[in-house]
């Protein structure tokens, strides 16, 4: 089950810009990839120790370094001294259960995000936080494994194709946001697709099962909800914001993003509302159910309530009975007790009540 809260806190008594990973999930080595490019050529290396990342930071061009794995403080501490990083930007970037934000830091800017995947098999989404740094040359993306969020932008990249190469790095932190933000629209497909399923099943025969899938549908908007509500804020920052460090031609781009954010919160509150009516059809099924069960219990008492009077009547012991000593009494009987019977079931079905 997706946990919607986590409460993952540094050691008491840490100074402020510790770094110290905090997270669950680890990769077996940090691995760092460079990449340089300019309108020219597009150059990519995985680096087999952070010093080599000196030589693409004063390389001409636009330098993207990811790094994939958080659990190694070294490494990071390392890169923020050769690129100039705060202490608390690297605190934040260990500190992976944080709301997306944007921290302006002058001469850089720092972006947290999450990155989000739907699992199909166990029907949970996946969350996992994204920091990105922009500075005037260069952007640092880092991640705590090894996701595929960012393999399209590596093969625009790669390819040269349309207008990344020959932007800089503004441009290139607006790819990286748009790919992460592209992912959620998958997200909310998958999950529609659910919803509908659940829609079916629950009108055809509803079942305590299903109910408890509508539940965790649920506890996954909250969760979806946590990571695309505050990115409205962040990108509406960087589109609004004076920062030198993003050109006005990216701001429009940044505003398509921000486009994009408003659809996927306004599809995350139609699906909660989905859901919500979900389980207001499960419990108006039940109750549905349970009044046609009433309905015909009710029926069959009523029916039997003049039979039972009948044989009230006719059973008690009483020395002088009228029909008692009559050769078709029994017989007499049986037929008012159909009779009796069946007027009650016509009228029943007039009414249409059965």
């Amino acid at each position: 089950m997706t946990r919607i809260y986590r409460r993952v806190r540094k050691r008491p008594g840490a100074s402020p810009g510790t770094v110290e990973y905090l997270g669950e999930r680890r990769v077996e080595r940090v691995r760092i990839t460079a990449l340089r490019f300019d309108g020219e050529r597009c150059e990519e290396r995985e680096l087999a120790s952070i010093d080599e990342a000196l030589a693409f930071r004063d390389a001409p061009g636009v330098t993207w370094i990811n790094v994939d794995g958080l659990h190694e403080p070294a490494v990071l501490e390392r890169l923020g001294a050769l690129f100039g990083l705060h202490p608390l930007t690297l605190e934040d970037i260990v500190s992976i259960h944080q709301r997306p934000k944007l921290d302006d830091y002058q001469e850089y800017l720092y972006i947290v995000l999450r990155a989000l995947a739907y699992d199909a098999a166990s029907g949970h989404v996946q969350s996992e936080q994204v920091s990105l740094v922009l500075g005037r040359r260069f952007v640092l993306s880092f991640q705590e494994t090894d996701t595929a969020v960012f393999r399209p932008v590596r093969e625009r990249l790669s390819k040269g194709t349309g207008r990344l190469r020959s932007s800089g790095a503004d441009y290139l932190a607006y790819a990286l946001l748009d790919s992460v933000v592209d992912a959620y629209f998958e997200i909310l497909e998958s999950i529609s697709q659910r919803i509908e399923t659940l829609e079916d099943q629950l009108v055809a025969s509803p079942s305590s099962n299903l109910l408890q899938s509508v539940h965790a549908l649920k506890r996954e908007m909250i969760l979806l909800r946590k990571a695309v509500w505050p990115l409205r804020e962040v990108v509406g920052g960087l589109e609004r914001g004076e920062s030198p460090l993003i050109q006005a031609g990216t701001r429009l781009f940044l505003r398509d993003i921000y486009d994009h954010t408003v659809q996927v919160i306004d599809a995350v509150e139609s699906f909660r509302d989905m859901l919500s009516g979900l389980q207001d059809l499960y419990l108006s099924s039940l109750s549905h159910r349970m009044n046609e069960v009433m309905k015909i219990l009710t029926i069959i008492a009523t029916i039997f309530v003049p039979l039972t009077f009948l044989a009230g009547v006719y059973g008690m012991n009483f020395t002088h009975f009228p029909e008692l000593k009559w050769k078709w009494g029994y017989l007499g009987f049986w037929l008012v007790s159909v009779a009796v019977g069946g007027s009650m079931l016509a009228y029943f079905r007039r009414k249409k009540w059965l």
